[in-house]
């Protein structure tokens, strides 16, 4: 058996294509969803995301801005910007990159963001609607997840999903999600407990820890649906993930790579949630 690979980055393309179509009539009705990216201090990672989420929007249509501002920034300042953004009623969508240096409050400045342009859905707000099943700005890499597993017909309801992971980025929404689809869904993580009785036991496997190939063939159940999140840099500058790809594959039914798997998902989301945004506000006047 050799898994079919969940190719994230053609599914990406495909998907962009058909917003940039929706972006246009967007246009034509004098609407253009426009995005806003803070980007506090010069981490050189977060340089690279920002300019990748600038060129995605690009590619769409979608209308968007950088602000740089110096790692010296206060705290109060940022939040003054953000209430800037909160009331300017051009922009559609606001996103700060994380992190944020030490002296700024990452919680406060989440929370101070307007949940209607909380495009990283990361809002105590729209966390809060996920979690009841209502519309809301989803977290942009579990939203990738789930639309990758639809994409693929994959099936969910009644499955077993162990989700690898509890960051409040990934893991915890992502086994939310899946919850609200009828999944079972277990947790596990650093301080589980003969792990690997459970992902063996898992329909869909969501790793999600940043531990280079800590999952192999061994280590998963026969026909298994096998998402990888973790993107690790190895010595020789190559890039791998949670799971060990070319064993997995031999037992898997279906398995993301790494890269070209839920990376170029997350992003993707991301310029979904903006054009959501958008008519959400035209609809309220805004």
């Amino acid at each position: 058996m050799s898994a079919n690979t969940i190719n994230g980055k053609e599914l990406a393309h495909k998907l962009r294509e058909e917003m940039a179509e929706e972006v246009s009539r967007l246009r034509s009705e004098g609407i253009v969803p426009h995005l806003t990216v803070i980007i506090v201090g010069d981490d050189p990672a977060s340089k690279s995301y920002v300019n990748g989420k600038k060129k995605a929007s690009a590619q769409t249509g979608i209308s968007s801005e950088v602000i740089e501002m110096p790692s010296s920034l206060s705290q109060d300042r940022l939040l003054e910007k953000i209430e800037e953004l909160n009331n300017d009623e051009a922009v559609h969508g606001i996103l700060v990159q994380l992190p944020l240096p030490e002296h700024i409050d990452e919680q406060l400045v989440i929370e101070s963001i307007s949940p209607y342009k909380d495009v990283d859905g990361f809002h105590p707000f729209n966390i809060g609607k996920m979690m009841t099943g209502d519309a809301a700005f989803l977290p942009c890499t579990p939203y990738g997840i789930l639309t990758m597993l639809h994409s693929y017909d994959i099936p969910i309801s009644g499955k077993h999903a162990v989700v690898l992971g509890r960051s409040n980025i990934v893991g915890k929404p992502v086994g939310q999600l899946l919850l609200n689809e009828n999944a079972t869904v277990t947790y596990c993580h650093s301080r589980t407990d003969n792990l690997y009785d459970y992902t063996r036991s898992a329909d869909i496997l969501i790793a999600a820890v940043g531990k280079p190939n800590m999952i192999s063939a061994d280590d998963i159940k026969e026909g298994s649906v096998i998402i990888d999140v973790g993107i690790n840099r190895q010595e020789d500058g190559s890039l791998t993930g949670d799971v060990d790809f070319a064993s997995a594959a031999e037992k898997a039914s279906h398995i993301t790579p790494v890269p070209k798997g839920v990376g170029p998902m997350t992003i993707t989301m991301l310029l979904q949630n903006t054009i959501k945004a958008a008519k959400g506000l035209s609809r309220r006047g805004g």
